[in-house]
């Protein structure tokens, strides 16, 4: 038995040949992936009670156990880096940014504090300052990376408070004259609800703006809502606009609702956290307006292809953050906020992810990024006209790679149509309710997803069909027969 303190930190050889054997394992994972199922039946009974009986009471060999685990991803997970993955956003990572993550982890430098790891932190500072060049932020804007979407628009939040209130920051909510209050869509994710908790203003706070129809928030209904809140003694400090809604990829009136913010003194958000990589596409301005934002979310990890989780906070106001943030330590060195990351964002120790994107970005360069994107919509597109040959309907109309289906029997059937294709185990695709009816929704994030992927795609739901068709016969039959019943 080897040694304990030999398997938390073997010698150069031993190290070695481990590293060496596991990059082995996963180039088999990797190559047999796509003939797997997407969705596999589970860990197996005896690798579960194996779980439950690991007490830790003895040291066991680190071969084993990765294997072990290897073994239990494979057969126990959701395969999202499959090809035949078309669901939420966890992408099949770029291999820049896994060979990131094993840098990382050899040298686990602090990028909190620049004094520590003056490489690392330029590192970031410098993707986070070319991201916001991309979106087209003004010169001197600034921002961090964290841990995914839901802390970056935390931070904006508790910059829109501290920028309508300076003494926030000291005082909380007990700062404002008046109830402060954030707007979003009703398409928007609902992290808003968790976020407003944590801030301290309760999600009663949160403004949950009716849609134009189509999946995007309505600017006069926005307009209204904001009058009326401040005729009723409340104070608006946020209009936070979605670039890339998460059910159907739908993106709100980025130019009217940065108007309507700088109208009313507002902060301008866009939570761009899934859509904002199509900065990297000079084709279609989607994203008009972003440009116009007080802040910006943007995962990494979502259509830029990063491994999890590593999100991004843009800011044209870094000086905002420095405030909310601001912190005084005896243990900690002398800091500079504009390169210190403990005293302009939430974190304090965190890890160097933004490597992720930088060797990303530098290796394929914005046109790479570019075609990565633009391929994803072209295979989302070709996915929905070849089912519309077949009477299905197309729900939402996107920008992105993103298609909301209806099939010909209906919205009531789109659930039958999803589970029969995650028994058929070659896809998973998903239901999502878009503009109050139900939807198939297939999402295209992965660049080893290819038009073959689609095509046999297209192919399942016709198989599914007929079994469709027959049921939906006998509910009918069944429904229709008491009825002639009655009327004789």
């Amino acid at each position: 038995m080897t040694e304990p303190r030999y398997s938390l930190f073997p010698d150069h050889d031993s190290r070695t040949a481990a590293d060496h054997a596991l990059t082995e394992r996963l180039g088999v994972s990797r190559r047999l992936m796509p003939s797997r199922d997407v969705v596999p039946a589970g860990p197996s009974g005896e690798w579960l009670r194996e779980l439950r009986n690991m007490r830790f009471d003895r040291p066991r060999e680190l071969a084993g156990l990765t294997e072990w685990v290897i073994d239990g991803l494979e057969t126990g997970t959701v395969q999202v880096t499959h090809p035949g993955y078309l669901g939420l956003f966890n992408p099949a990572p770029t291999f820049a940014s896994e060979c990131a993550d094993r840098i990382a982890s050899a040298f686990n430098p602090q990028v909190c504090v620049h004094s520590h790891a003056p490489a690392a932190v330029e590192i970031e500072l410098h993707v986070i300052r070319e991201v916001a060049r991309r979106a087209g932020m003004p010169d001197g804007s600034g921002g961090h990376f964290t841990s995914g979407g839901s802390e970056a628009n935390l931070t904006a939040m508790l910059c829109a408070l501290q920028a309508a209130c300076p003494a926030y920051g000291d005082d909380g909510v007990c700062a404002f004259a008046r109830p402060p209050h954030v707007y979003v869509s009703e398409e928007s994710h609902l992290a808003w609800l968790k976020i407003a908790h944590a801030g301290g203003i309760g999600r009663n706070a949160v403004r949950l703006i009716q849609t134009d129809g189509r999946g995007r928030m309505d600017p006069d209904a926005l307009a209204e809502t904001i009058a009326t809140d401040i005729s009723s003694g409340r104070m608006p400090v946020m209009i936070a606009a979605t670039a890339g809604t998460t059910n159907a990829g739908m993106v709100d009136p980025l130019t009217r609702c940065g108007e309507l913010a700088r109208e009313h003194g507002m902060w301008f958000h866009v939570d761009a956290a899934w859509g904002g990589a199509l900065i990297a596409s000079d084709t279609g301005g989607a994203l008009k307006g972003i440009e116009r934002a007080d802040s910006i979310t943007i995962d990494a990890h979502k259509w830029f292809a990063t491994t999890m989780g590593a999100g991004m906070f843009l800011t044209s106001r870094p000086d905002v953050a420095a405030q909310a943030f601001r912190v005084d330590a005896s243990y900690m060195p002398r800091s500079v906020a504009a390169k210190d990351f403990f005293v302009n964002s939430i974190q304090w120790s965190r890890r160097f992810v933004g490597l992720r994107l930088f060797l990303a970005l530098a290796a394929a360069g914005w046109r790479g990024y570019a075609g990565h994107t633009e391929r994803a919509i072209r295979l989302a597109d070709r996915l929905a006209r070849r089912l519309q040959r077949d009477g299905w309907s197309l729900a939402n109309d996107s920008p992105m790679a993103v298609a909301c289906l209806v099939p010909p029997e209906g919205h009531e059937a789109v659930r039958s149509y999803v589970d029969s294709v995650h028994r058929d185990g070659r896809f998973w695709v998903s239901t999502a309710v878009f503009e109050g009816r139900t939807v198939l929704r297939a999402c295209i994030t992965n660049g080893r997803t290819s038009e073959r992927d689609v095509d046999a795609l297209v192919h399942t739901l016709k198989a599914v069909a007929p079994s469709i068709w027959s049921t939906q016969a006998e509910s009918d039959l069944s429904v229709s027969e008491p009825h002639r019943t009655d009327l004789d």
